[in-house]
């Protein structure tokens, strides 16, 4: 195979890679600088005349070529992915085969007619819609998913026609060094770049001659995001905070799947239950279940560790910075890939909290779950509600009429019942408020990397 598809890099800008298990520095990179962006995007520029020129079945073929390479490389994703993240095996190789059926399925959407149809709207007159592609689409992904967030933007931004300039987290760059290897063999030199490097980097991408930027992470970045798009197109997916409300009547499988969701990648994901909100009759028993399931997740074994000293920090600062009552944690037991000096972070479970507290208001984005008491279900639904985030939320109970009335009431781009983090290509995903706006998965996230143009021709 070739070399990653990467421009020219400063080596006196170097970055330090660190791997979070063990907290020593495990590679150098270079960063990117201006004239680094400049190069890309001018690859970007002259890739994309050719790739959005293709035939969508060509382009589809093109795609699934490209799925089926990641897929052949499994193994060298999944040592990449860990490298960078810390994430166990198992975790690290369900998250590329996720992303690489959301690339598959993105090889057959292309190939889906979007516009509306056409017809005789004006007198004398045929009129149709052309979905074109934007340009060149800046993606910045973060840490917490470095393969899979990727795909949920160049998926959409490919199969749309745009070459894509792929800016990974400092932290996490060795899959999309991977991912632009392959696709220079699969799509065309230039379609997909990687851009590898740290803010800098981002914000220069940004201010760069880019048509479009789609950016996942923190609500501050999305803010300077949008300051220096100006008038073009940006879509944003920024937190979460999100609650997971929990009636009277809950299934059994609730706690177990409320503690695995929170600690999965270890609590850093931006739609991972955080808020536990539960009538006040409930509380006790909520608490305890909870508590228990906690105990059976120590981190080390059954999750990762945080991504860098710079999360595990704010994690123990919002910690140490709460008021609640009660605090239980799951344990620590370090298996052989860790270390005690990497970045974990034990599961916790905090209570009697006021509503007001810094974990409950801020995202904590680490392996912990607070539990607030509601007066009845309008209490706990104004409760839900009553952060700035607005991107998913779990409800969990019986009584189909009452479940469904709760899930409609709570203001969440995603709302699970009885089952919380299960996602799928076909099905839409994106938040409101703080959250962000835009659409990730399913065929409506084509329109985020597209523009419509409107023909009518005269009759004769």
């Amino acid at each position: 195979m070739s070399s990653p598809t990467v421009p020219h890099q400063v080596e006196s800008a170097g970055i330090r890679l660190t791997d979070p298990r063990t907290g020593r520095i495990r590679r150098r990179l270079p960063a990117s600088d201006g004239a680094a962006t400049a190069e890309a995007v001018a690859s970007a520029r002259v890739a994309h005349r050719q790739w959005s020129a293709l035939p969508t079945g060509e382009r589809s073929r093109r795609l699934l070529a490209f799925a089926d390479r990641v897929q052949t490389a499994l193994a060298e994703y999944v040592a990449a992915e860990r490298a960078g993240t810390g994430k166990p095996a198992h975790e690290a190789e369900g998250e590329i085969l996720t992303s690489v059926d959301v690339l598959r399925f993105y090889a057959g959407a292309a190939r889906a007619a979007l516009s509306p149809a056409a017809g005789h709207h004006l007198p004398d007159r045929e009129s149709w819609v052309r979905w074109e592609p934007l340009g060149v689409v800046a993606a910045i992904v973060p840490w917490n998913y470095p393969i899979l967030m990727a795909a949920w933007r160049i998926g959409p931004a490919l199969a749309a026609g745009n070459s894509v300039i792929l800016k990974p987290a400092e932290s996490t760059p060795d899959s999309a060094l991977l991912l632009a290897r392959d696709a220079a063999e699969t799509l065309g030199p230039g379609v997909l770049v990687a851009l590898p490097g740290d803010r800098a980097t981002g914000r220069l991408l940004v201010d760069s001659t880019v048509d479009a930027v789609a950016f996942t992470g923190s609500l501050a970045g999305g803010l300077d995001v949008a300051a220096r798009a100006g008038v073009r197109r940006i879509s944003l997916e920024l937190g979460g905070n999100c609650p997971a409300l929990v009636l009277p009547g809950a299934p059994g499988h609730t706690y177990a799947e409320l503690t695995a969701a929170a600690t999965y990648n270890a609590g850093q994901s931006c739609a991972a239950p955080a808020r536990v909100i539960t009538l006040r009759q409930n509380y006790a028993e909520v608490v305890d279940r909870l508590t228990e399931a906690m105990g059976h997740r120590p981190a080390g074994t059954t999750f990762g560790p945080l991504n860098n000293a710079d999360q595990l920090n704010r994690f123990d600062d919002i910690l140490s910075r709460s008021g609640a009552g009660r605090h239980h944690r799951s344990g620590l037991t370090i298996d052989a890939d860790g270390a005690a000096e990497g970045y974990w972070a034990e599961g916790r479970i905090l209570a009697d909290l006021e509503p007001d507290d810094p974990a409950v208001v801020t995202e904590v984005f680490g392996p912990c779950l607070t539990v607030q008491a509601a007066a009845d279900i309008d209490h706990a639904i104004e409760l839900a509600n009553g952060v700035d985030q607005a991107l998913a939320a779990s409800v969990w109970g019986s009584g189909e009429g009452q479940l469904l009335a709760v899930a409609r009431a709570v203001d969440a781009g995603e709302v699970w019942v009885n089952c919380v983090l299960e996602q799928c290509p076909e099905l839409p995903h994106g938040g409101r408020g703080a959250s962000g706006h835009g659409t990730d998965l399913s065929v409506l996230a084509l329109t985020e990397f597209q523009r419509p143009k409107t023909v009518t021709v005269r009759l004769s």
